[in-house]
């Protein structure tokens, strides 16, 4: 598997909500996430980058890079935001209504995907496009058209990669994004959670909760054993059994959160058992330690000091969504050959204006509408 196509990991990023108020519980007790002063914003930013570092290795042609239990870096990074979202999201869905709670996972998920595929086809594939044919003749009319792109994606199912068959000449051709497939398994499990909520055992007992990710885990487990062949080898059902256990792992430790304080004793036991189970366990061991990866970093967040910009401006979205089109266009200019880091840090450097923009003009507008919308208007 990879992390630069829909077989691979490597969302999406796109948190929110906001947990329980933080409470210090003395030395030995730990403490509980402080929904304002946190340095999520931080990790997130940090799985971001390491999905584009992964990335880096397919765009220049180096091969996979470093593989964990058949994951490259970035999977291993998709699964980090899928425990954190799912952490997130699953506070806002218990505060919050089903048609507030969709308003908000729409208002920010999918405003900045539209208009990253827009600026894909105005301005990443024409450039493509003229690099590899000298002209921009023909570019409206050869598959897959830039409207097809657009349109074939618009529900954030990923069905087309190229734009009027860029980028070519590169060591990874035919595809612009391979960070965006990941965002449409992230919006089902907003929709397992969601719909999960509005069933009453579901929200009384944290017991209900435990055995969906349960399931979850056997389901993904058991797919080469049986499930895979009741489900018809559908695809989508098997990315989504490989992601769902992170996000509900991280469901049921926000469902825990007032029991399980964090402290680094705890977070230390956590990333050992994850390391154990990925050992012992073919394929499946992050989904089966799903809430001790989240315990973790929630814990890292909590203690991660940050600057108050960063806390309040969450960039980390548009990094990830951003930051494959910037790396193809280097390639396509010839910089495949620069060192891996060196690679790294101008892909970078070139992707945060536009995580930035997409931030300030996009995300948070988007979240301030989708915010007001929802609040109830006093007379």
């Amino acid at each position: 598997m990879t992390a630069a196509t829909p077989q691979g990991l490597a969302p999406g990023p796109v948190p929110e909500a906001r947990p329980a108020p933080a409470a210090r519980l003395g030395r030995w007790h730990g403490r509980q996430l402080d929904p304002r002063r946190n340095g999520l914003n931080a990790v997130r930013l940090a799985l971001a980058v390491l999905v584009l570092h992964a990335h880096t290795y397919y765009i220049t042609g180096r091969g996979v890079g470093p593989h964990v239990d058949g994951e490259n870096l970035g999977g291993w990074a998709v699964f980090g935001f899928f425990a954190i979202s799912g952490y997130l999201i699953t506070g806002s869905r218990w505060r919050n209504g089903l048609a507030p709670y969709l308003v908000h996972r729409v208002a920010r998920i999918f405003p900045a995907f539209v208009v990253c595929l827009v600026v894909m086809v105005v301005a990443v594939g024409p450039v493509g496009y003229l690099a590899l044919h000298g002209t921009l003749s023909g570019y409206l009319t050869t598959p897959t058209t830039p409207a097809n792109f657009v349109f074939s994606n618009l529900f954030l199912h990923m069905n087309a990669y190229d734009i009027a068959g860029t980028p070519g000449d590169v060591p990874y051709p035919g595809a612009w994004n391979g960070s965006l497939w990941s965002l449409y398994y992230e919006f089902l499990c907003y929709l397992v959670v969601g719909l999960l909520a509005l069933i009453g055992f579901f929200r009384r007992s944290v017991w209900a909760l435990a055995g969906a990710w349960v399931l979850s885990v056997l389901g993904h487990a058991g797919w080469t054993h049986g499930v895979g062949t009741l489900l018809g080898g559908n695809s989508d059902a098997q990315l989504l059994l490989k992601l769902l256990p992170l996000f509900l792992g991280g469901a049921l430790v926000e469902r825990l959160r007032h029991r399980l304080p964090l402290h680094w004793a705890a977070a230390a036991v956590s990333v050992a058992g994850v390391a154990v189970a990925v050992w012992a366990l073919d394929g499946w061991g992050a989904q089966l330690t799903a809430p001790l990866l989240a315990y973790a970093l929630i814990w890292f967040g909590s203690v991660l000091p940050i600057p108050g910009l960063l806390r309040r401006h969450d960039v980390s979205y548009g990094i990830y969504i951003y930051a494959f089109p910037v790396q193809q266009l280097l390639a396509v200019a010839g910089a495949s050959t620069l060192p891996l880091l060196v690679f790294d840090a101008t892909a970078l450097a070139l992707t945060v204006p536009l995580a930035v923009a997409s931030w300030l003009v996009v995300e948070r507008p988007a979240m301030r509408w989708a915010r007001r919308s929802t609040t109830p208007q006093r007379a």
